[in-house]
């Protein structure tokens, strides 16, 4: 006789179902486990053992194979543990054989029998929600697989002896309720910079339209600083995207006690980062930094120090808002609709261009250090703007500069005009950064005097197709914070003017 039991392999962000079949024969007493495992499911026949002996149950003195079907389909991973030792409970008898058909089954077990928590519950219930069926995890993850629906039938269990009777109708498991993060009220405040109100406004623009931005300054002018505030004046994440960050960060680990949030990611990596941590990769395809930050911020600090690699790895996930890791034997597609926010110094002294200092190398200081960022990655960057020094006195100046609430009201209203422009014409796209070459061609039309501005400075700065349509989707979120339909010139002087402040970068690349 042959048991079965659903579980699910995970494929980015998406559930694959896998047929977890188990049958008991005469022969030596041993588990086979096939159909490609990985390491960790080749131990899971080892807790099984323990797990069940613990549970009261014995081994059968027999041949226990366990087949893990589609047999070509790579299982990774400890979630395997608890389906393989259900589908041995069915085949002893222990459990009804019928109990958990309609069930998708997770979990890692424990020696002494206890269900530890396993990455990808949200993902693999919502899975089981589109087949119709109900999920089987660990109590520490049944939380965060609530969120998949309120009609799905979860079960969540602390052990093996709790699931057993459970369906013998002994004990019963109430269903885990939805957990959230409370809101964060101690973020960053833009009122604790003094000065940098150019760089504020650059800030707001950014946040409003979701452009890609570049702080260019000598240290402790406030670069990071500003970065750090930009959470504080984002709105929050809308149902569909938070369930989406709430997919990546399940499959990643990340969800801690299985509690979502409407907080927009902010990922700093260090300039240390690999190439894998940062697009993704290893050996099980995990996301990296630019998925983590999906619907979100990722900030590069200090970004020539970031090899070239790294760097220009991010060029195919900015212009696609996905991140494609592709290997020998399988091809996996994680989200990375990103914000891209950096910093850096105008050169390795970190000091070029400043009154008063002159560099022992030239000019070649600051050609060699801004030359690590290439011209394809520059022309991804919708803002880019010079971060001067504070003089002391801003720093004297009596009171508090304007807070993150009053400027996080505009940010809002921006995006709703946004969301609703473009639901309007039966789009998915939330904001301005987003839309396509042909939709900013028709939602940001210039008036005449905007046009002849655009045309001469298109001519002037030899604008590459994406620069134009980049500076008419800043212009088109300047006009959606002045709160008028129509783009332009003062509009357009200003998105124009974000990209000037870039060409020497440009040039040094």
């Amino acid at each position: 006789m042959v048991s079965r039991v659903r579980t699910v392999a995970f494929q980015g962000i998406e559930a694959v179902p896998v047929d977890v079949q188990v049958m008991i024969s005469p022969g030596k007493m041993n588990i086979h486990i096939v159909g490609l495992p990985d390491k960790a499911v080749a131990e899971s026949r080892e807790r099984v053992q323990a797990a069940l002996h613990a549970s009261g149950l014995s081994m059968p003195p027999k041949k226990v194979t366990v087949n893990l079907a589609p047999a070509d389909l790579p299982k990774e991973g400890s979630h395997y543990d608890l389906p393989i030792a259900l589908g041995l409970m069915a085949a002893l008898g222990a459990i009804p054989g019928d109990a958990l058909n309609d069930y998708v089954v997770l979990g890692e077990l424990s020696l002494d029998g206890t269900i530890a928590p396993v990455n990808g519950a949200l993902p693999a219930a919502i899975g089981a929600n589109a087949e119709g069926k109900g999920l089987i995890c660990p109590a520490a993850s049944g939380s965060e697989a609530a969120w998949a629906g309120a009609d799905i039938d979860i079960v969540a269990p602390r052990s093996l002896i709790a699931v057993a009777n459970h369906f013998r109708g002994t004990q019963i498991i109430a269903r885990p309720q939805p957990a959230i993060h409370q809101a964060a009220s101690n973020l960053p405040d833009l009122a604790d910079i003094k000065g940098q109100e150019s760089a504020k406004r650059a800030l707001e623009v950014a946040a409003a339209g979701g452009h890609n931005l570049l702080m260019v300054g000598p240290p402790g002018a406030g670069k990071s600083m500003l970065a750090q505030r930009l959470p504080s004046i984002l709105p929050p994440l809308m149902p569909k995207e938070l369930l989406e960050v709430s997919m990546i960060a399940s499959i990643a680990g990340e969800l801690s006690g299985g509690k979502l949030s409407d907080r927009r990611p902010f990922r700093a990596p260090h300039h240390s980062a690999s190439m894998a941590a940062m697009v993704g990769g290893g050996m099980r395809a995990r996301p990296g930094e630019v998925s983590l930050a999906h619907n979100g911020v990722l900030f590069l600090d200090e970004l020539p120090e970031f090899t070239p690699q790294v760097l220009d790895s991010l060029r195919q996930p900015l212009e696609s808002g996905e991140s494609v890791i592709a290997r020998a034997n399988h091809r996996v597609t994680y989200p990375a609709r990103i914000q891209l926010i950096a910093a850096m110094n105008p050169c390795r002294c970190g000091m070029a261009g400043e009154p008063g200092y002159r560099c022992l190398r030239g000019e070649r200081c600051r050609t060699d250090y801004q030359a690590r960022i290439s011209g394809p990655l520059m022309d991804r960057i919708d803002l880019r703007i010079e971060v001067p020094a504070v003089n002391a006195s801003d720093l004297i100046r009596p009171g508090k500069s304007e807070a993150s609430a009053a400027v996080a009201a505009r940010v809002a209203r921006a995006r709703q005009i946004q969301r609703e422009r473009f639901e309007a014409l039966g789009l998915t796209t939330s904001t301005n950064a987003q839309c396509s070459t042909a939709l900013v061609e028709r939602i940001a039309q210039p008036d005449a005097a905007g046009l002849s501005l655009l045309k001469e400075a298109s001519d002037r700065l030899n604008f590459s197709a994406r620069a134009y349509h980049r500076v008419l989707k800043v212009a088109r979120t300047l006009a959606d914070l002045d709160g008028v339909e129509q783009v332009g010139r003062i509009h357009l002087a200003e998105a124009i003017s974000y990209r000037i402040a870039g060409e020497r970068l440009a040039q040094a690349a």
